[in-house]
């Protein structure tokens, strides 16, 4: 199964002195080691890269983050991502733009997503959003 690994958890991964303990990031180093699917969305891709001040560690990270596919979406996905988002806010859940698109682009390709961000399990428990 692909997995849609968020900016959340890439960012934890790309300390500057080393990465995190996280829980995520044991997740995503066990995916990378097995030669699974990891895929990015072009928002997380941006979020990762517009982190990085030095521009040789920005160019690294962009020939690092190179095999990973972009998942696209399309102008239903945008509409989905708009619903989903009024879908949240309907139920007192306030989630941003960014996060919904990710979670529509998980919906659509079929994908988990791994995340450190707990917007995305209050997301999955009003979506058919699978957390991996």
């Amino acid at each position: 199964m692909k997995m849609l690994v968020d900016t959340s958890v890439w960012s934890l991964s790309f300390r500057k002195h080393g990465p995190s303990h996280h829980p995520t990031v044991a997740q995503l180093t066990t995916l990378l080691q097995a030669d699974e699917d990891v895929v990015l969305t072009g928002s997380i891709l941006q979020g990762i890269l517009q982190a990085f001040r030095s521009h040789s560690m920005f160019r690294r990270v962009v020939m690092r983050l190179e095999p990973f596919p972009l998942l696209d979406l399309e102008r239903r996905d945008y509409i989905a991502a708009a619903s989903l988002h009024r879908s949240c806010a309907a139920r007192g859940v306030s989630v941003s733009t960014a996060d919904c698109q990710i979670a529509i682009a998980a919906i659509r390709h079929d994908c988990l997503l791994l995340s450190a961000d707990r917007d995305f399990e209050r997301i999955a428990r009003l979506s058919d959003l699978r957390l991996a």
